[in-house]
């Protein structure tokens, strides 16, 4: 299956390299490169319906920058690969914005949005505890802001990128 069109608010460079380092180190002892570029999706679609870009270009940039606070740590998925991710809570502007471009996306989850940015990409399911434990061993405890400095579409199948709020790339 094709990567999906996606709407993702970025870090700024100073946090992004912060998670980069995260994911080296524990490429270092032993668990699986982690690729992706630190974000956090606001909603996702095969093909991003032009109705819900023209509203994300409308709202997000009355709340960008915003402010993510880590608040645990959460496993996504049933099957062999799971995939590990900071939970996150954020004011009530981004929360409302994101649920609304979730319902819009017919593709979406409804009015449903769980704020977070995944930092272990398709593991084996027998090695998460031991990268959960080896990430908590390796993010500082004083790590628990995010800043979203930026809002943007990315359609990897035609690699497309494209700001919609905040900082230009």
């Amino acid at each position: 299956m094709a990567s999906p069109d996606n709407i993702l608010l970025h870090l700024s460079g100073r946090e992004e390299q912060q998670v980069r380092d995260i994911f080296a180190q524990l490429a270092q002892r032993g668990f699986p490169v982690q690729h992706q570029t630190p974000h956090i999706t606001l909603t996702f679609s095969p093909r991003m319906e032009e109705g819900v870009v023209k509203r994300a270009t409308e709202l997000l940039p009355e709340v960008i920058p915003a402010t993510c606070h880590r608040v645990g740590t959460v496993v996504f998925g049933t099957k062999r690969k799971q995939t590990v991710a900071w939970l996150l809570e954020t004011d009530e502007a981004l929360e409302a914005t994101a649920r609304e471009l979730s319902a819009l996306n017919p593709d979406g989850r409804g009015r449903r949005w769980i704020p977070h940015l995944t930092v272990g990409l398709r593991l084996p399911r027998e090695t998460v505890p031991d990268y959960i434990r080896a990430l908590d061993e390796l993010t500082s405890p004083h790590f628990k802001e995010l800043t979203a400095v930026r809002a943007a579409l990315w359609k990897p199948r035609i690699r497309e990128f494209t700001v919609l709020a905040g900082d230009p790339v």
